[in-house]
């Protein structure tokens, strides 16, 4: 099930899952598209599309404004859709206009869908909303919620592997700490390239504290500028990987980065949707343990930790939660 299908993140997301990049080229889909009333007319369009990509997974494709239509009896939802953010307003305004809305979900959520669901929430402040989506819809386990940070991490892939002059699969473990915004800590202390540490291979620690994060942090920033849009095509990308990990596993001896909810494993509260490295196994995301934390990344991922407990300071004050 996909929110928002009609944006140009769905519209870019919705071939890929027809075509069996998310959960595996022998696995049939059938696809809810969840849509506002205004954007319903795009939506059939968007359906009309899928029929005539003949792709031979799909089933079938339902389109609704109705979102306990949608929710119904659903394995996987991603939540796409979201009020964007629009000029002038602060990030504050964006969790006051999308708390209400991923709140009001996460009880038809809870409602109807099935108690096994597995949740993605794409649409910003992404870590923020899929803690309100979680909180309420207490009737399904909060391992099953997630938020994507994928795309910060595949950034944090390639500026790697284009600093070192090697293949893209010749890096991995790079991690995405923290909130999907310009606080997040794209960290490079445990990433391996070739076999050899990150460190070893790049032998520049400048570029490693200074240009990499900034240039992973801003990559967002930069592409709405160049293009006067967010990211679509990469972020479908994203969500299609962060997917296909979380449900059909990650390589033996690789992480990724997922939005997941803190156990309080280095010191992060407990609770909050933070990124985290993650392995995945029979379709559960763990947190990768015992990593060496230095006072730079301590630093970094303590000033990401304050936005969120922020973020849902503001967000559980318009939704009237407590004590969650």
């Amino acid at each position: 099930m996909v929110t928002g299908a009609a944006g140009n993140i769905g519209y870019a997301l919705v071939p890929l899952i027809a075509q069996g990049d998310m959960f595996g080229k022998d696995q049939p889909v059938s696809l809810h598209l969840l849509e506002i009333p205004n954007a319903i007319g795009k939506a059939e369009a968007v359906a009309l599309e899928l029929q005539d990509g003949a792709f031979p997974l799909l089933r079938d494709v339902l389109v609704t404004a109705d979102a306990k239509q949608a929710f119904t009896d659903v394995d996987y939802v991603i939540f796409v859709g979201a009020f964007p953010r629009l000029q002038g307003m602060e990030r504050k305004d964006l969790i006051e206009k999308n708390a209400q809305i991923f709140s009001s979900q996460g009880k038809i959520l809870d409602e109807v869908a099935k108690k096994s669901v597995k949740v993605l929430v794409v649409g910003n402040p992404a870590n923020t909303n899929c803690l309100i989506t979680a909180v309420s819809a207490p009737s399904i386990p909060r391992e099953n919620f997630s938020a994507l940070t994928r795309l910060d991490h595949n950034r944090a892939l390639t500026q790697t592997s284009a600093k070192a002059g090697v293949r893209l699969p010749e890096v991995k473990n790079v991690v995405i700490w923290g909130n999907h915004s310009n606080t997040q800590f794209p960290d490079l202390s445990h990433a391996i390239i070739s076999g050899k540490s990150a460190s070893s291979v790049i032998n520049d620690d400048n570029w490693v504290k200074q240009d990499f994060v900034s240039t992973v942090q801003k990559r967002g920033a930069v592409i709405i500028e160049k293009r006067g849009l967010s990211s679509a095509f990469s972020a479908a990308k994203a969500i299609v990987d962060h997917m296909h990990d979380w449900v059909l596993g990650t390589p033996e001896g690789s992480f990724v980065s997922m939005g997941v909810p803190s156990d309080g494993s280095y010191g992060i509260t407990e609770g909050i949707i933070y990124s985290f490295p993650v392995e995945c196994k029979n379709g559960k995301a763990t947190i990768v343990k015992g990593l060496e934390i230095s006072e730079f990344a301590r630093e970094k991922m303590d000033a990401t930790l304050k936005e969120l407990e922020n973020e849902k300071e503001t967000a559980f004050t318009i939704c009237n939660i407590t004590g969650k």
